[in-house]
């Protein structure tokens, strides 16, 4: 057991705020045993004393089966001794526990915050799991410019500027922002795109942006659309609405009917974000509403993200892991794993009590940085919306057990067709992508129950296959993909959480017989014989009409009618392989058009580069040159100079 205390600085906002180590790998029996994860649990106790913080329980290599946090350790992990009072899926997890890991935090907000965090990081599988691959898309409006850029943001938010989301999807916040340029002419381009115009670009002449980079428009008048955009987006969209109003009548008054057109156009922009706005939340301001909805053993959670009195789109979660915890804990689970990304509003409405709702509000608003307030509307705007949001939630989740019904059945007729013992549960597709041998790529994409896991994909850099040999780049991606699991059939690599720790249940190749067959030899090879294998070759018309040819490793080849619903799932593992490595591939040869000569001398930045270049004017006169030239280009000292010389001369 490892124990550490989360220090300063009082910050939990961030990751480095709890100083904390991993355990020690504790060497114990693999197999479950309750008896042993008893005595392990009470050893911890001993050492405990009721202080809030986190804990972890780990199996027999180090990862991570649960983080639960605890206003007094102590108490509440000597509770998993007591085995009567433990459901069914509490004792599995404690027959599996070899080893604690303890945090001590000042408070049980802190507590509450770093558990959604570890949770997020490590993905326990006996927690509550908020599946979603994707960061939320946000609208940003920087601020280091003189004329600010509008632009979709993802990631950290690092720029300086003023934020505004979440939106529900890409597709949401694209439209908003393009009805956004046009309402409000601001610029969408780079600075350096920006800095080197000397006339106006397309988007000026469309009315999408006012033109400041050629001095359309000068930097007040750009202000004031500034400002115009942040009221807006802030929830003051009536008051801009009625200001344009203003300034048409009055253009139109004084003729000036292009003006009057450009501020028409703007008003119907601002029309079209309104009308967009599928769920009327009038008079709610900045919210998100959160409704859950529960069937056959499955959970939907709908969310509606409120920001101005405007919609910016909704999303439905469906958390793993939810077993036989009370809906109202996996709700608080789902608000606290979702604002680890997200930045709370000041304002969560809820279709239920929450457990502890008074302690989760304080961590967010620790979290948030002001009062973030969790209730549960009752009646007005707040209430019909809630109402929405419920029958959104029931619809939802009612299609994806209709979806989920149909694809059991799909895997039920898979695992049939292919011969397999049971239904795969992690299904690995592999393909390559290269031109006469050049710039190969191999990519793995994974598919489950679930639907496909993209945080499992993989890509290979085929280095061993220089021609144009299709099997021998397969080979090479086998031989990289199962080497750890040929060595260590357990599992036991020392990879936590990693892709290389898991056995496939079914491996699909895009190819014919002679992958097949390279697969097959491969795994044999390294003496691996359990992985069912099977092959999709198109069929003799090339093309989704073409019945796709089925080969076995024993030679054997099947068809399915072309109007199977199994023939078209296995259509689209295959497609959605091909799109992965082709995208792979694409990248790769970008990178290597773009790439210098250059690059390849240590030590050797952008900026170097780009001073050797302006001096010298090629890569090869760089490589030409004598000693003396090389210390006279700018920026280059003499040390850098006689590395650069050295590496093209190493012969002397």
């Amino acid at each position: 057991m490892t124990r550490t205390k989360a220090g300063s600085p009082h910050d939990p906002r961030g990751k480095e705020r709890f100083n904390e180590e991993r355990a020690t790998k504790v060497v114990a029996s693999a197999q479950p045993d309750l008896e042993t994860g008893i005595r392990t649990i009470r050893e911890t106790v001993k050492t405990l004393k009721p202080r809030p913080g986190v804990y972890r329980m780990l199996d027999t290599r180090g990862d991570v089966l649960y983080v639960g946090k605890a206003r007094s350790l102590k108490a509440r992990v000597a509770n998993y001794t007591q085995v009567k009072g433990l459901s069914n899926r509490l004792q599995r997890m404690v027959s599996q526990c070899r080893a604690m890991e303890i945090v001590v935090t000042n408070s049980e907000a802190e507590a509450l915050l770093l558990e959604a965090q570890l949770i997020k990081r490590y993905r326990p599988p006996f927690n509550v799991l908020l599946r979603d691959d994707k960061s939320f898309p946000f609208i940003l409006l920087r601020a280091d410019h003189a004329y600010p850029r509008i632009q979709k943001h993802r990631g950290a938010r690092k720029a300086k500027g003023n934020y505004y989301g979440p939106f529900a999807s890409a597709g949401s916040v694209n439209k908003t922002l393009n009805a956004l340029q046009k309402l409000f002419l601001l610029r969408s381009c780079t600075d350096s795109f920006f800095n080197n115009r000397d006339r106006p670009c397309l988007l000026y002449q469309i009315k999408r942006c006012s033109a400041p980079c050629v001095g359309r428009i000068d930097e007040a008048g750009y202000e004031s659309l500034v400002r115009e955009a942040k009221d807006f987006l802030g929830g003051k969209s009536s008051a801009v609405q009625q200001d344009l109003e203003k300034q048409m009548a009055k253009a139109a008054e004084d003729l000036d009917f292009e003006t009057a057109a450009i501020l028409r156009d703007r008003l119907r922009a601002a029309t079209f974000i309104q009308g967009s706005q599928a769920i009327n939340a009038a008079g709610v301001g900045d919210a998100d509403v959160f409704a859950l909805a529960a069937k056959g053993g499955q959970v939907g959670v709908q969310a509606f993200f409120i920001r101005g009195g405007q919609n910016w789109g909704h999303r439905t979660f469906y958390p793993r892991n939810t077993g036989d915890l009370e809906k109202a804990e996996v709700l608080s689970n789902v608000l606290l794993q979702f604002y680890e990304e997200v930045p709370p509003p000041r304002t969560i409405l809820v279709d239920r009590e929450l457990p502890e709702q008074e302690l989760v509000a304080e961590a967010l608003a620790e979290k948030a940085g002001h009062a973030v307030a969790i209730s549960i509307p009752q009646r007005g705007d707040r209430r019909k919306l809630m109402e929405q949001a419920q029958r959104n939630a029931v619809e939802a989740l009612d299609r994806r057990l209709a979806e989920s019904g149909t694809k059991a059945k799909i895997l039920r007729e898979l695992a049939e067709f292919l011969e397999l013992d049971e239904v795969p549960q992690r299904i690995e597709v592999y393909d390559n992508s290269h031109i006469q041998g050049a710039k190969a790529v191999g990519a793995m994409v994974v598919a489950s129950p679930e639907g496909f896991e993209k945080g499992q994909y993989r890509k290979f850099n085929i280095k061993s296959a220089q021609t144009n040999d299709d099997f021998g780049m397969m080979r090479e991606v086998m031989e990289r993909r199962f080497r750890n699991l040929a060595e260590n059939p357990d599992g036991e690599t020392g990879k936590a959480n990693s892709h290389e720790t898991v056995w496939p249940d079914l491996v699909l190749i895009d190819g014919g017989k002679g992958q097949m067959s390279s697969v097959r030899d491969t795994l044999e090879e390294m003496g691996i014989e359990h992985v069912p294998l099977i092959a999709i070759a198109k069929g003799p018309h090339h093309g989704r009409e073409g019945r796709e040819v089925f080969h076995f490793p024993d030679g054997r080849e099947k068809t399915l009618p072309v109007n199977s619903p199994l023939l078209f799932y296995l259509q689209t593992l295959r497609d959605e392989v091909h799109r992965y490595v082709i995208g792979a591939h694409r990248a790769k040869r970008s990178r290597a058009i773009t790439a210098s000569p250059l690059d390849e001398i240590p030590g050797i930045g952008p900026a170097r580069k780009r001073a050797l270049l302006l001096h010298f004017g090629t890569a090869g006169k760089v490589r030409a040159a004598a000693l003396d030239d090389l210390k006279r280009a700018p920026g280059i000292s003499e040390g850098v100079a006689q590395q650069i010389y050295d590496f093209y001369h190493a012969g002397g």
